[in-house]
């Protein structure tokens, strides 16, 4: 019995990680892709992943977040404790990342990059993006990261040490959100050219398995920075994926174990949607706001009537392993 992992990242990393832990061969092949410049690790994801590859330590040399400050809508900026750590992609393939696997010939697919075997990426709202390197000009501000709300967009302000920052800008080119911010703009100076626009809206794959083959990691379905639960969930999707491969392996369903995985990722995508959707309608009042609440319902409504058709969920997931509803008591 072996598994092929078909891209890198995060996803893929714990997906190696846990088969080959529970004794399953694996093979992995990793595809150029463009990185991603910061990753803010909320606690929540940390803990996963520390728990996931049992190194409690991971990370812990890294200088902190502790608050986030919101500035949103028409409001006065306020402070909410937020713990988390910031990391590059390059990081975190080099803390988790391993000899990629020599398995047999493989009876199902993990893919966790494109393309994949079937279904198209269907994307709720449309969040141009662009990542700018920036330089705090108060560098006693280092740990507090900053989400501000003006009438094009949104900024998102990720100190990474030092005095160095990363500044996300949403919804149109950097000049035009700093120049509508009362609250970021003071506190930053550009230390480089923007990146090329990327996309950031919520979306996912319209189909994510097959009889040999599940879709998981954040190209196949990818949430809203604005929640900063992305890394958190390519972790629970990696998790979710696995049982489901150990599930088959014990002589489970195959079929109802695939469905199950499915559904719990549209619902996942359903509740970040719901989620997404408070931010979006208090943060301004303008036609780029009122068009990703239209995406947000949108895509709701998409979810929801997906799940209709399908079957209720028959397994719960203990730790890391899958069970049949009513027999883990």
């Amino acid at each position: 019995m072996a598994v092929a992992i078909r891209g890198g990242g995060i996803a893929a990393n714990c997906c190696a990680h846990l088969l080959t832990r529970a004794g399953i061969a694996t093979s992995q092949t990793v595809g150029a892709r463009a990185p991603v410049p910061a990753i803010l690790l909320s606690d929540t994801a940390l803990n996963l992943l520390r728990n996931v590859f049992e190194r409690p330590e991971l990370f812990a040399d890294r200088p902190r977040i502790t608050h986030r400050v919101v500035a949103w809508g028409t409001r006065e900026p306020v402070t909410l404790p937020h713990g988390a750590v910031v990391v590059s992609e390059g990081d975190l393939d080099a803390a988790l990342g391993g000899a990629p696997g020599r398995g047999g010939r493989p009876w199902l697919t993990l893919q966790t990059a494109q393309p994949f075997p079937a279904g198209e990426l269907r994307t709720f709202g449309s969040r141009r993006t662009v990542a700018a390197q920036v330089r705090l000009l108060d560098e006693t501000e280092g740990s507090a990261c900053w989400i501000e709300a003006v009438e094009a967009g949104w900024l998102f302000l990720i100190p990474s040490g030092s005095g160095a920052a990363w500044l996300l800008c949403v919804g149109a080119p950097a000049a035009v959100l700093l120049a509508e911010s009362r609250h970021v703009a003071p506190r930053v100076e550009l230390a480089g050219e923007p990146s090329a626009a990327f996309e950031t809206s919520p979306r996912m794959l319209t189909r994510l398995q097959g009889p040999d083959w599940l879709a998981c990691g954040s190209a196949a379905i990818a949430f809203d920075p604005i929640c900063g639960d992305g890394t958190a969930q390519a972790v629970r999707e990696a998790i979710l994926a696995c049982a489901v491969i150990g599930a088959m392996r014990e002589g489970g369903d195959p079929e109802a174990l695939r469905l199950h995985f499915e559904s719990m990722l549209i619902a996942a995508m359903r509740r970040h949607l719901r989620l997404c959707a408070q931010f979006y309608a208090s943060g301004g009042q303008g036609e780029w706001w009122r068009a990703q609440l239209a995406g947000l319902a949108e895509g709701f409504d998409w979810c929801t009537a997906r799940l209709a058709r399908m079957p209720e969920p028959r397994y719960e997931l203990h730790d890391f392993r899958l069970v049949a509803r009513g027999a883990a008591a």
